[in-house]
């Protein structure tokens, strides 16, 4: 196996109880001189309200210009599950989401938009990025419309 350090990929896995208790995995960056765009998609985020316990959704977009380490896509689909069992405000899930894959890739640069379906009848946006893009990264529009409701 390449990558024979890896806990979750190529292994049978549960999602972890908590965004606390999941392990977030690297692997070593095969372009790290290069300025690129990652992009990760989770159209069916789910965590939980913090008042009622009921289920809040969202679709998430994650956009990072990597340097030496990029994150195992494994890993971060378990620790974004993790937060199924995790009661907290949109804004909170959000910026930790961000604040985390921050501290632990050390990109160039890296950002996060949640798009939280109607909480009591009110969308819920929340984006956060690390600074400003890096000269020439071809960053492409996060392609989610804003909530429309039926119309």
């Amino acid at each position: 196996m390449k990558y024979p350090k890896l806990k979750a990929l190529g292994h049978i896995s549960h999602t972890p109880r908590s965004p606390d208790a999941a392990l977030l995995e690297c692997v070593p960056n095969p372009h790290p001189r290069s300025t690129y765009l990652v992009r990760f998609v989770c159209p069916e985020f789910t965590s939980l309200c913090p008042v009622t316990g009921q289920p809040d959704f969202a679709h998430l977009v994650i956009d990072y210009a990597p340097r030496a380490k990029l994150v195992e896509s494994k890993s971060l689909k378990l620790y974004l599950a993790s937060f199924r069992h995790q009661a907290d405000f949109h804004e909170a899930c959000t910026l930790d989401i961000g604040l985390r894959l921050q501290k632990l890739l050390a990109p160039r640069w890296i950002r996060i938009g949640g798009y939280w379906y109607p909480r009591g009848g009110m969308p819920i946006d929340i984006f956060w990025q690390s600074g400003p893009p890096p000269r020439g990264l071809w960053l492409p529009d996060q392609g989610v419309a804003s909530y429309r409701g039926r119309g």
